[in-house]
């Protein structure tokens, strides 16, 4: 799929792992909307870069969890931009807590960013898609979701599913030419691992990857951007994660 000139919503794109696919996109040549909560100076200076490789960023505040919010992301896209080509679904956040210790609200809240925004967001952009003969959406997963973490039942459950809803989605839209694939981040240096104690740090590039050290964003961005462009690629899940999940003890 060609990026240039290609509508490009991405949720959660303003920090992080989100931030650095829209900046990828933009390279290739597509215009972005970058829609999250917090519309501040981080996302401002997304918009920046963006726009100084002479490519549109439209900045939508919005919270994902919220099936509205989520639908008019969509349709605001389709307003600013005139269509949308490709969906990348990077909100969410951690969610800690063991299966006793954990609220029932933040079980729902978890399932609200990271599985059912995907559905609302799917509802309202696969018919332009359809119509076009063309798409691609990208969900981010986590290594949690393929293995085990301690006490991060909520978060391991949401990520968990959502490798399987992109391959159900990519049997579904397959003869609408629509491609929905996964990527599942390991380690990256975010926010998101911000609050990560020095020691856990430590235990992880020595003990836990194998190529003992931390991913960046940008690492994920490159294959998000390949995997949209990589027209012959659907209801996969591509691990970035610096060997982290291969590891057997």
């Amino acid at each position: 799929m060609e990026l240039k000139d290609a509508a490009c919503l991405i949720t959660g794109g303003t920090r992080g792992i989100g931030a650095a696919a829209a900046v990828a996109l933009a390279e290739a040549g597509g215009n972005i909307v970058a829609a999250a909560r917090r519309m501040d100076d981080e996302a401002r200076q997304v918009q920046k870069r963006v726009e100084a490789l002479g490519r549109q960023c439209v900045l939508l505040a919005g919270d994902l969890a919220k099936p509205e919010d989520a639908t008019r992301c969509v349709q605001q896209t389709i307003e600013r931009l005139g269509t949308i080509d490709v969906l990348v679904h990077s909100a969410g956040g951690p969610v800690n807590g063991g299966l006793l210790e954990l609220s029932p609200q933040s079980w729902y809240q978890a399932f609200d960013v990271h599985v059912h925004a995907i559905f609302h967001l799917c509802r309202a952009a696969i018919p332009v898609m359809r119509a076009k003969k063309q798409g691609s959406i990208l969900l981010i997963s986590s290594t949690a979701g393929i293995r085990g973490i301690k006490s991060n039942v909520a978060y391991q459950t949401v990520k968990g599913a959502i490798p399987q809803l992109a391959r159900a989605l990519a049997f579904e839209l397959a003869d609408d030419n629509i491609r929905v694939n996964c990527v599942a981040p390991g380690v990256v240096r975010t926010e998101f691992h911000a609050s990560m104690t020095p020691q856990t740090r430590e235990h992880n590039l020595k003990n836990r990857i194998p190529l003992h050290r931390e991913g960046t964003p940008r690492q994920v961005a490159t294959v998000i951007r390949e995997m949209i462009t990589n027209d012959y690629v659907t209801g996969e899940t591509y691990v970035v994660d610096g060997g982290l999940t291969m590891r057997i003890c």
